[in-house]
């Protein structure tokens, strides 16, 4: 008998126990992808921060996360802008190469792949602003011609922006060619969802 009231106590405790664990793992989980992209942030600030040192530029450097990635800015006053630029060189050329060296940093410390967004001087920012405004225009031709318009090769977070810009305008866009001349197509109507996995 006092085996039986052991094995019910044992049984009721491990229930109680699983159901506490459960409890709190929820928001853990919940919890989990932001606490891994703010890692994220932290060791390409570490990284960046190593780097403006090496090369000598002043630069602040902002953490947030947009759109389920973490970004990060190297921002300065105007005065120092000029000097950041550098860092961005011709049509964000230098940009995508250190972002490309700040996800291997990243990479290298936490194990996983990462989509992390690096922005310098506030170049992607100016970018997505000017592309939004031209896919929205692309958009207003494609509706009123009903024929597809292709667009500039473009770069993967240029792709990804005119993809987010035509769908939010309820028309469907695409990519096609090979890189360094992949671009986009708009296309006159919604026949599936937008190809917008090039970033």
């Amino acid at each position: 008998m006092n085996d039986t009231t052991d094995a019910v106590e044992e049984t009721s405790v491990d229930q109680t126990e699983d159901a506490a664990a459960t409890a709190t793992e929820e928001p853990r989980r919940k919890g989990s992808t932001k606490s891994r992209l703010e890692e994220e942030g932290d060791i390409a600030a570490d990284y960046l921060e190593e780097l403006l040192d090496i090369v000598d530029l002043d630069g602040d450097i902002d953490i947030d996360i947009e759109n389920g990635r973490a970004s990060v800015a190297v921002v300065a006053d105007e005065a120092g802008t000029p000097a950041l630029s550098r860092l961005v060189g011709s049509d964000g050329e230098v940009l995508e190469a250190l972002q490309e060296l700040t996800r291997l940093a990243v990479q290298a410390q936490t194990g996983d792949r990462t989509r992390l967004m690096l922005d310098v001087a506030g170049h992607r920012s100016t970018k997505r602003t000017s592309l939004v405004r031209l896919a929205h225009e692309v958009v207003a031709r494609v509706q009123s011609s009903g024929a597809a318009e292709r667009l500039e090769p473009m770069s993967a977070f240029e792709r990804k922006v005119v993809h987010d810009a035509v769908a939010a305008k309820g028309l469907v866009s695409e990519s096609e060619g090979e890189e360094p001349r992949r671009r986009v197509v708009v296309l006159p109507t919604p026949t599936g969802d937008p190809q917008s996995s090039d970033a």
